[in-house]
């Protein structure tokens, strides 16, 4: 357990999570997944978290060890085709990790969801936020489209908008 990381984890609390990430934003992440989610038959959830907190900073829990949790959580994993996505950031950490469900993750791969997220964490390093999350969806996006393109109408099985934890 790093010092380091309980501090910062500690004094970037949950209000810089809404400091970066006002409701007009919130708003255009959520435009960015529903228009992004018409062109395949995928499901995208984006989720901020500004800092661990409890139990989970204390056991020096990893940030894709946390997104497993909000994965399951969101029942992110119970779309009806095995293609729900979950792009995660861990703001203190500034971590991007994405959680893609057995159907769409088979196809994509691991290398294929790091290069998204390492895009993502660029676009954060430079302070553009809201560009690199909306760049993430985009490129989540791509893959479900070439990979599970639209069949007729389907339903929107989980919420569009952003969840700030």
């Amino acid at each position: 357990m790093s010092i380091k990381r309980i501090a910062t984890h500690l004094v970037q609390h949950h209000w810089r999570a809404r400091q970066i990430f006002p409701q007009a934003v919130l708003d255009r992440i959520e435009q960015a997944i529903r228009q992004g989610e018409s062109t395949h038959s995928g499901q995208v959830r984006f989720v901020v978290e500004g800092a661990l907190d409890g139990g989970s900073l204390f056991r020096n829990q990893p940030a894709r060890d946390r997104a497993l949790d909000v994965f399951s959580h969101l029942r992110i994993w119970d779309t009806a085709h095995n293609n729900g996505v979950l792009i995660y950031l861990l703001l203190a950490d500034r971590d991007v990790e994405i959680i893609a469900d057995r159907g769409i993750d088979a196809k994509v791969g691991g290398e294929g969801w790091e290069r998204i997220c390492r895009a993502m964490e660029a676009e954060f390093a430079s302070g553009r936020f809201e560009q690199g999350v909306i760049g993430g969806i985009a490129a989540v996006s791509r893959e479900l489209a070439r990979h599970f393109p639209p069949q007729g109408p389907h339903a929107n099985e989980l919420p569009d908008a952003p969840v700030v934890m």
